[in-house]
């Protein structure tokens, strides 16, 4: 005999699954690197250039010309926070990989960061379901998305610390969440569209809040530092997104788009199509863009959703569709995918959408990949072996699958969506939300929103 109860339990066994894969393929990671002295694949190709995001950042913290001679597209709130974490007497040569080898401060904060955010993710998640807890828990804070931002010391691991706070069930003030969210937004721009997403459900007081919060903190950040004028941090990300361009299989190591790949196949070198054929990688220009347009499509369908019936869709997700719509846009590494990803383990396994997105969520998360075509390897040193080795490159499964993952998580949440405002219109679930009761129906036969016993005994 079956019931709720018993599905509910079979899927669980299923969540729980998936997180032991997740830690059998962080363990045969640390295998890899016992064994052959490097981090696998899709792990950064340079073993020798580990934590260097955030030492390279670091080096500018501490010299001027961060947007005019490195070209920056970091917000100086970023600046700011390293200029403090660390040792300023190491920031005396431009060679950053000396600098890495003294200041030994920023080691040690890129781990301190890394323990905290494991710290809030735990917390986060026994919140929201204590049974699924700790496989989402592992999933995020061991996945790839995380582990890589730790192996390149990215300043995205302390965005994503705010971020858990500004969006997460943590911090109960609102004016807390506001700083939190402008602090995030100041250390990556693409997230106000996680926070201007937020007003499709007339959360009008949270977006100005949150937007006022950015501009003080940016305000802030800007006169401790003395650079990056909004013209600046414009002009540099319009040359960036200009400039990009894709001429190897390294450019679409670890995407979290599929940008990198349309622009290699529509180039002259074509190091993938040799792998894959060119008939199929002719197909792939075809298929793929329309793909991508069909994950931007289903946000926006769901955008009008939401705004139709606002108490139907959870806060989270509307900060899933802003940040998914950011990310599916424009490449920003395979790291950002955490961002997304903490809002999709927030969603219950309810449904059929719903599970499918939190099953590409936990495959986002496995930290290794399946080569199918071998390129000529290399030698180079490596940082955490601390020796010379033979550096393995390989066209791989996740150089396709991966940015595809994002784009089905972001039409099935969409789908979910749509299906869940469909009923309520059905049931006229509008008609017991007085909230609302000034807003025009906009679809015919909607019954107006009614007085219930609370609210006229509240209004009396």
């Amino acid at each position: 005999m079956t019931g709720p109860a018993s599905t509910r339990s079979r899927w669980l066994w299923l969540e729980y699954a998936m997180g032991a894969a997740v830690m059998l393929t962080l363990a045969r990671a640390m295998w890899w690197l016992y064994s052959y002295y490097q981090l696998p694949q899709p792990f950064f190709y340079e073993s020798n250039d580990t934590f260097m995001d955030w030492f390279n950042t670091a080096y500018w913290a501490h010299t001027s010309g961060a947007y005019d001679d490195w070209k920056t597209i970091y917000p100086p709130l970023s600046f700011v926070v390293l200029s403090l974490i660390g040792k300023q007497s190491c920031y005396v040569d431009a060679d950053s990989l000396s600098v890495r080898e003294c200041d030994w401060v920023g080691i040690v904060a890129i781990h301190v960061i890394f323990v905290v955010n494991i710290f809030l993710i735990a917390r986060t998640f026994l919140k929201i379901d204590r049974k699924t807890a700790v496989p989402r828990s592992i999933a995020l804070a061991v996945g790839m998305p995380m582990l890589y931002a730790l192996e390149r010391g990215n300043i995205l691991l302390l965005c994503f610390s705010f971020l858990i706070l500004a969006f997460g069930p943590l911090v109960k003030s609102a004016r807390v969440r506001w700083i939190c969210a402008g602090i995030a937004i100041n250390f990556k721009v693409y997230l106000i569209a996680a926070v201007a997403a937020q007003l499709l459900k007339r959360r009008w007081r949270w977006f100005e809040g949150a937007v006022i919060a950015t501009i003080v903190v940016y305000l802030l950040s800007y006169g401790i530092y003395g650079q990056g004028t909004p013209y600046e941090i414009f002009r540099n990300i319009r040359d960036y997104s200009a400039s990009f361009t894709a001429a190897q299989v390294l450019d679409v190591w670890y995407p979290v788009t599929y940008q990198p790949l349309i622009v290699l196949l529509e180039g002259q070198n074509f190091p993938v199509s040799n792998a894959i054929g060119s008939r199929l990688a002719d197909v792939s220009l075809m298929i793929l863009p329309m793909f991508v347009r069909l994950g931007q499509l289903s946000i926006v369908v769901a955008a009008v959703c939401t705004w139709l019936r606002p108490e139907i869709v959870p806060n989270y997700r509307l900060a899933f569709f802003g940040c998914a719509m950011a990310l599916m846009s424009s490449e920003a590494g395979g790291y950002t995918q955490m961002m997304v990803l903490l809002f999709v383990f927030m969603e219950p396994w309810k449904g059929i959408a719903r599970p499918i997105a939190i099953l590409c969520a936990y495959l986002l998360s496995m930290p290794g990949d399946i080569g199918f075509e071998q390129i000529p390897p290399i030698w180079r040193d490596s940082y955490l072996a601390g020796r010379f080795t033979e550096v393995y490159f390989y066209v791989a499964v996740g150089m396709f699958l991966r940015p595809g993952l994002l784009i089905l998580i972001a039409i099935s949440l969409s789908c979910s969506t749509i299906r869940d405002v469909w009923v309520d219109i059905r049931h006229q679930g509008w008609k017991d939300r007085w909230r609302y009761r000034r807003d025009w129906p906009l679809l015919p036969g909607v019954a107006r929103p009614r007085r219930s016993a609370l609210a006229k005994e509240a209004e009396q």
